[in-house]
């Protein structure tokens, strides 16, 4: 016997906790197995999977410790002073809890279970303006995992006033992961969420994505110029309103930068600003901008690119869009 147990091999993981469960339901369904579950086998299973269960029911717990470290942020007087600096091992430990926090609110359950512990409000108050950058893109990591497809939470984050925050901070913080996780916030805010995206408006959000595109963070120029061509296509409505502030000019300038990966949402941005937009198909047309010969020089040097065929795709729309009915246009007119 004891020979037997050292010889039994038990599964080390929940695959394998739960492939022994599937194993022991078939065998009550079906015929009688060889050699039935022994007792010991059984009080195994049965233990592993109440560890099992225990460990989802306590992820609750892990965000009241991680919070618990968040919040000794504030907890002293002469800290809020400015006259003690924590040291690198404590900035440490909140930085981690904040990691901690947000993978676990990839899970919309803890997402709103944060909400309503208070460790959206913690964040926002105290740690998308903390002095340590590493704080800060963490801060703003947290609040795009919970607002991402989490109307209930977007509500919330946007009643405290995150949006115009995070948009100053894509705008003008000295850190790039900042900026960039700013960013990621911002268009979990706005992206199918109506009131999200009237707060974008009224905090002129197009035009911090303006100058996201002609930022030096290439990171940031790729997720602004996405979010712009996103917003575009999902609101067809606002394309006047970006057109009346010049963001074709904009964009055509953009475009004349040395090439990048991101030129591909900028082209695609355009191609929404002059379909059913006469105003925009206008701009695009101004002489001044040399849009034409630039759309013609880019579609030969993307000939043959497997991997740039969507941007060749759109700068061929483009010019057509533009141009090829132009000439028609101008034809009738001669005759």
């Amino acid at each position: 016997m004891a020979e037997d147990r050292e010889n039994r091999r038990y599964p080390q993981n929940l695959q394998g906790v739960l492939q022994l469960a599937v194993e022991a339901g078939s065998a009550a369904e079906g015929p009688a197995p060889v050699e039935p579950m022994s007792e010991e086998r059984k009080m195994w299973l049965r233990e592993a999977l109440a560890e099992v269960c225990k460990g989802q029911m306590d992820e609750v717990e892990q965000m009241k410790v991680c919070l618990e470290v968040l919040r000794k942020e504030g907890m002293s007087e002469r800290e809020r002073e400015g006259e003690v600096e924590r040291d690198e091992e404590d900035e440490d430990e909140r930085e981690s809890a904040l990691e901690v926090l947000s993978e676990l609110c990839e899970n919309l359950d803890n997402a709103r279970d944060l909400m309503t512990l208070g460790g959206l409000e913690l964040c926002f108050s105290q740690y998308l303006c903390h002095a340590q950058s590493g704080l800060r893109w963490r801060a703003a990591e947290l609040i795009a995992s919970c607002a991402q497809n989490m109307p209930q939470v977007q509500v919330y984050l946007l009643s405290i006033g995150a949006l115009p925050k995070l948009l100053q901070l894509t705008d003008s913080d000295p850190n790039p992961t900042a900026r960039v996780k700013a960013l990621y916030a911002v268009s979990c805010l706005v992206r199918e969420q109506e009131e999200g995206l009237q707060a974008f408006l009224s905090h002129d959000g197009f035009s911090v994505l303006m100058r996201g595109m002609q930022s030096e963070n290439e990171k940031l120029r790729t997720k602004s110029a996405f979010l712009l061509l996103n917003l575009l296509m999902s609101h067809p409505e606002q394309k006047e309103t970006v057109v009346s502030m010049g963001m074709v000019q904009q964009l055509v300038s953009v475009l004349c930068t040395p090439h990048s990966p991101f030129h591909e949402h900028v082209l695609g941005a355009l191609c929404c600003l002059v379909e059913d937009c006469p105003q925009g198909l206008r701009d695009c047309r101004n002489p001044t901008l040399g849009l034409e010969e630039f759309l013609r020089q880019r579609s030969r040097e993307l000939q043959g690119k497997e991997e740039s065929q969507e941007e060749l795709d759109f700068c061929e729309r483009l010019r057509v869009t533009c141009f090829c009915a132009q000439q028609s246009d101008d034809s009738g007119m001669d005759r």
